[in-house]
C-alpha cells in the first residue's frame, strides 16, 4: 500500500474530524488527498467556514497555516506536514521593520497611512495592519481591497509584495510616478513626485518564483507560439504584466484555461505544478509554461511521507506539527483578515 493509499484510508476512518486543505501549487499526489483545493483566499474562507473538523491539516506554506489557525476556533488544531515550508517573500517583512517604516514614512510624507498586507505575510504583519486600521489582501481580491484603501484618503503602505501592489494600483488608475518604494534594509523611501502626490508606498519585497520571469521569456514564447495567449500572475514584475495578454490570480488563470475554446493555446506564467495540472486536465487545449524554472521549492516540501506521518501523529495524540499563533497577535491579525473577507 502506498503512502497516498494509506492517507485515503485514514481519511475514511477519521471522517469529519479531519480536514485536509491544499494549495494549487501542491503536487498531484497531495491534491488527490485534499478535501478542498484553492488559492489563498478560497482556503482562508473555507478554513473559517468549517466548524466540524477537529484537525485541519494544511498542505501549503507556513503563513497559510498561521492564517488558518487565526480564522478557526480554539478547539480546532491546525497542523502543517512540512514544518520547514516557509515563504521567502513573507520573510521579507517583520513587525519591527513595519513599525520603523511607519515612523519614517509618516515623518517624511507628513500624512496618514493605511497599511495593506498581502496574505503571503507573517501573522505579525497582519496584526500590524489590524492595529493600524488596515487589512489583508490576496491576488484574487486585490482590486477591491486596494480600491477600498484609496478611498480612505490616506497613503497606502502595501507590503510585502511590490509587484502585486504596483500592478493593482496601476489598474486602478494610479500612475507609476505616484508610487513610492520603501526598502526595509536601507530604511530609505524613494519617489519621483511631490510628497503630496504619493498615493501608495510599495514595500521592496517579491515572490522569487514570479519575480524572475523576464521579457526574454515573453519574447521567446511569442516566437515559439505566436497564436497562443500569455497569462501571468500579478506577482510578476510590471513590464511582464503589461506584455502579457492577461494577468490575474490563480483562480483567474485556471478559469482562463478551463473556459478557453477547444484547440486554444495558453502560455502560463506561474508555478510549475499548477501549469502541469492544467496541461494534464484540459487536454483539448495546449498549455505551456512561460518559465520552466518556476518551481516553489517550499510548496514542494509537502509529500506523501510527511502527510502520512502527520495523520499517524494525530491518531497517536502527537501534535508536534501544530501551528499556533500567539493570542495577542492573532487577535489583531483577525481584524485585518475579517476586513478583507468582508470586502471579498
Amino acid at each position: 500500500m502506498t503512502d497516498i493509499d494509506r492517507i485515503l484510508e485514514i481519511k475514511k476512518e477519521m471522517g469529519d474530524d479531519l480536514l485536509i486543505l491544499a494549495h494549487h501549487y501542491q503536487s498531484n499526489d497531495i491534491i488527490k488527498t485534499a478535501d478542498f483545493v484553492g488559492d489563498s483566499l478560497k482556503l482562508a474562507q473555507y478554513a473559517q467556514q468549517n466548524k466540524k473538523a477537529k484537525y485541519i491539516v494544511f498542505c501549503g506554506v507556513y503563513f497559510m497555516s498561521e492564517t488558518a489557525d487565526i480564522l478557526t476556533e480554539d478547539r480546532q488544531i491546525v497542523l502543517q506536514p512540512a514544518t520547514i515550508a516557509g515563504c521567502p517573500m513573507a520573510d521579507m517583512a517583520d513587525s519591527d521593520q513595519a513599525e520603523k517604516a511607519w515612523e519614517i514614512i509618516t515623518r517624511e510624507l507628513g500624512c496618514d497611512i493605511v497599511p495593506i498586507t498581502y496574505v503571503n505575510s507573517k501573522a505579525e504583519i497582519k496584526a500590524f495592519c489590524g492595529r493600524r486600521g488596515g487589512t489583508t489582501v490576496t491576488s484574487g481580491n486585490a482590486g477591491k481591497v486596494v480600491e477600498w484603501g484609496l478611498k480612505q484618503n490616506k497613503v497606502i503602505l502595501f507590503l510585502p509584495d511590490q509587484n502585486l501592489g504596483r500592478n493593482t494600483a496601476y489598474d486602478l488608475g494610479v500612475p507609476l510616478e505616484h508610487m513610492a518604494l520603501y526598502d526595509p534594509k536601507t530604511e530609505c523611501l524613494k519617489y519621483s513626485c511631490g510628497k503630496k502626490d504619493v498615493k501608495i508606498v510599495l514595500w521592496n519585497g517579491f515572490c522569487h518564483v514570479h519575480h524572475k520571469i523576464t521579457l526574454k521569456h515573453i519574447e521567446a514564447a511569442r516566437k515559439a507560439h505566436p497564436d497562443a495567449k500569455i497569462i501571468v500572475h500579478p506577482e510578476c514584475q510590471f513590464e511582464i504584466a503589461q506584455a502579457a495578454d492577461g494577468k490575474g490570480s490563480t483562480e483567474y488563470i485556471i478559469n482562463c484555461v478551463k473556459n478557453g475554446e477547444k484547440g486554444s493555446k495558453w502560455i502560463v506564467g506561474t508555478e510549475y505544478n499548477l501549469v502541469k495540472r492544467l496541461k494534464d486536465t484540459y487536454t483539448d487545449k495546449s498549455v505551456y509554461i512561460l518559465d520552466t524554472s518556476s518551481v516553489c521549492t517550499n510548496m514542494n516540501r509537502t509529500n506523501g511521507e510527511n502527510l502520512l506521518e502527520t495523520l499517524l501523529d494525530i491518531q497517536k495524540g502527537n501534535f508536534e506539527k501544530q501551528v499556533t499563533v500567539n493570542k495577542d497577535i492573532a487577535k489583531d491579525a483577525l481584524i485585518s483578515l475579517e476586513t478583507m473577507l468582508s470586502l471579498a
